[in-house]
Parts: C-alpha cells; structure tokens; sequence
C-alpha cells in the first residue's frame, strides 16, 4: 500500500470521527507491512492534521475529530519506532498504592470523572473527589444501595456537597470497582473505596489509557447512569 492509499484510508476513517479496533488494527497492519520512510510517515501525519483541520473548517466536531488524531498518530508514532508514552499501571493492597493511584488521577483531572464503585468509605478518597468537585470537574457517582446506610460511608455527605449520585434500585449488588477520568483513563480491579481495603484486604487496581477499554467502560457507565434513580429521588436525603 502507498501512503496515497493510507490517506485514503485515513480519510475514510474520519468520517465518523472513529478510528474503531478494525480500522486501528488494518492502520497498524498497513503501515508495519509498508515499512515507509520517515518522509513519508512525516507526510502521512501531515495529512492527519490537515484533515482535522479541514473538519473544524467545516465545523465538524473539534474534541471527537482531536481524539481521532491522537489515535492516528500514535499508531504512525509506532511505525516510526517511536515509543509513545502509554499509561499502563497496577497497584496493589494492604498499603495505599490503590489509594495513592486513585487520589493522583483525582487531583489530574481537568474535565470529568465518572465514578462506579459498591461503595465510598475513605475520608481521604471523599476528600480528593469534593476537591475535583471544588476545581469545576463535573463528578458523577454510581453505587449500591444497601451500601448507603452502613456506618462510615459517605455518599450521603457527598450528594450534599452537589455532587451527582445516582443508585441501583435492583435487587441484587451493584458491585463495580471503576473509574474513568477525562474520558481518557480509567481504574479498574477489586479495590474496594474504603479504609480497610487499603489498611487490611489484599486487592488490586489497573490504570490504562488504552481507549479500546475506556471507551467501552464508558458506554457501560453511561448505560447505568440512564438506568439508575438520582440519590435524592431514593427519599434517602
């Protein structure tokens, strides 16, 4: 394939401002199998920039076009025998490197953070999410109900403090452990939101940016956001 080619393909990608696994995975093929010069890969990325230009020209939509690039150009950093960072970290318990994790990507995010967990029992965890709450970071909140009313959880002094809460009605355990941040990064693993998990229990948690995960935890917080009543509406507050 010539890079003529693979701007062809790019420019079919960005028409629904989506590089999705097939067509991530067929780039990634396409550019390995070419083995292209730098000067190539350098007009390749290029043409990736002008055609988010052209999009925003035609007033496309700027942030879905922006993460599309991103996409494309890690994968032509890639063929380019670059080593773009990528986020990939575990932590584990007893001891606060769960905790540590969580609190640094709360203290990070600039925009969003999407939290779904069985429950939040920490001060320090409380702390951290109204802290984001406080710097103008839309906070969202998932949880389970019969874990509301136990002693030292907090996500009734949470709701107080304006934070959106939503709970499972059902009649079974809503027993996720994850979060997503800015959209871009998310923890996910047994690590349970409270103090014994880090003083006590032995539990895990994994940080990645890999948007094949992100983006699908995402469609499933927003598939129990639509489905779950808000706190208030619980006559819990």
């Amino acid at each position: 394939m010539t890079k003529f080619e693979v701007q062809e393909l790019l420019t079919q990608s960005i028409d629904d401002f989506r590089l999705d696994n097939s067509e991530r995975c067929e780039l990634a093929n396409e550019l390995s199998i070419a083995e292209f010069k730098a000067e190539e890969l350098s007009y390749l990325r290029n043409k990736s920039f002008g055609l988010v230009q052209q999009t925003l020209r035609e007033g496309g939509d700027g942030l879905l076009a922006v993460k599309w690039l991103e996409q494309v150009i890690k994968q032509i950093d890639k063929a380019r025998g670059g080593s773009s960072e990528v986020v990939a970290e575990s932590w584990f318990s007893p001891g606060n490197s769960c905790l540590n994790g969580i609190k640094h990507q709360l203290k990070r995010a600039m925009k969003s953070v999407d939290i779904c967990v069985f429950t939040i029992a920490d001060d320090y965890l409380t702390e951290a999410i109204l802290n984001a709450h406080k710097r103008g970071v839309t906070v969202r909140i998932i949880t389970d109900n019969d874990k509301t009313n136990d002693v030292g959880c907090d996500i009734e002094y949470l709701a107080c403090k304006g934070i959106a809460v939503k709970i499972d009605d059902t009649r079974y355990h809503m027993h996720h452990k994850f979060a997503i941040f800015d959209g871009a990064r998310m923890s996910n693993g047994s690590f349970n939101w409270t103090r014994s998990a880090s003083q006590f229990n032995s539990e895990d948690l994994t940080l990645t940016d890999d948007s094949r995960h992100v983006q699908e935890f995402s469609r499933h917080f927003k598939k129990l956001w639509q489905a779950f009543p808000n706190y208030s509406e619980e006559g819990m507050l």
